[in-house]
């Protein structure tokens, strides 16, 4: 039998995530400046002493690049993993519950998915102050509606499975069924959602950032840098360009590996088989 191909959009995600992820952790112990260093002259071209050039602040381009990308991982990651606990935690509370308790969860999950994302991080954010951890927390709080309602759909499958319905007659316990049963036969559909709310959680504190509601100077964000670019950016547009294709190579490239393994799992059994 032949060897199935690995798509070409594999290759690329792998590439666009290694070259943005090798900036960010080498950005932990070292970038050609600090990223919050002002001595570089204002808005000069690549050069030797700055290969990307420097901001209308005289920071190096490069440098606070390299930071930026790592406190977009940074966040992306953290706000994904409150997403994800959250997300979890609810949608499979939800499909546990009484047909009438579930249909209303249910009706309320689909009103805060149909609430853009971004906006009610910055409602959460408005409303907590402009910090890293607020950042962080509104946008895992946001994108947590979308991985519940996807939990309590794919349990919910689980649960018109013969084998659950053996294991609640032999008397095994919700907890234990839902340990054993239900998560571990979930778990791949929804790691490819929570790759795809990963990007989603990038490009809010991209966005909250741009807007003046991210994560608070002097800390680097690849957001802020845009904004700060944009009265320039016909004079010296690397300013505004290079950090959007940061945001667009991370973006790209996770999206491209959740297709990867959605691809994979299409050809490799439903759930539960």
């Amino acid at each position: 039998m032949a060897r199935k191909k690995t798509p070409i959009r594999l290759y690329i995600a792998v590439v666009l995530l290694f070259i943005t992820l090798t900036a960010a952790l080498t950005s932990f112990f070292w970038t050609p400046y600090r990223s919050d260093d002002t001595s570089g002259g204002r808005l000069e071209g690549p050069s030797a002493a700055h290969i990307f050039g420097t901001d209308r602040l005289g920071r190096d381009l490069a440098s606070y690049l390299m930071a930026g990308t790592r406190i977009a991982y940074s966040i992306g990651l953290s706000a994904t993993l409150i997403a994800a606990v959250l997300g979890i935690a609810i949608g499979l509370l939800v499909a546990w519950l009484p047909q009438w308790a579930d249909n209303a969860a249910s009706s309320f999950l689909d009103v805060l998915i149909a609430f853009p994302t971004l906006l009610l991080a910055m409602l959460i954010g408005a409303a907590q102050g402009r910090s890293t951890w607020t950042a962080v927390v509104s946008i895992g709080i946001a994108c947590s509606a979308i991985i519940a309602r996807l939990t309590r759909i794919l349990a919910k499958q689980i649960m018109s499975k013969q084998f659950f319905v053996s294991a609640r007659t032999s008397g095994t316990g919700n907890l234990a069924i839902t340990f054993i049963h239900i998560l571990p036969n979930i778990w791949q559909v929804l790691s490819v959602n929570i790759a795809v709310v990963f990007g989603v959680s990038i490009l809010a504190e991209a966005s909250l950032s741009y807007l003046g509601l991210g994560v608070p100077p002097p800390n680097a964000s690849l957001g802020r840098l845009m904004q700060e670019a944009q009265a320039t950016v016909l004079t010296a547009p690397l300013g505004a360009v290079l950090p959007g294709l940061v945001i667009v190579m991370i973006v790209t490239g996770v999206n491209l590996l959740a297709d990867a393994i959605r691809d994979k799992l299409d050809t490799g059994g439903g759930i539960g088989q």
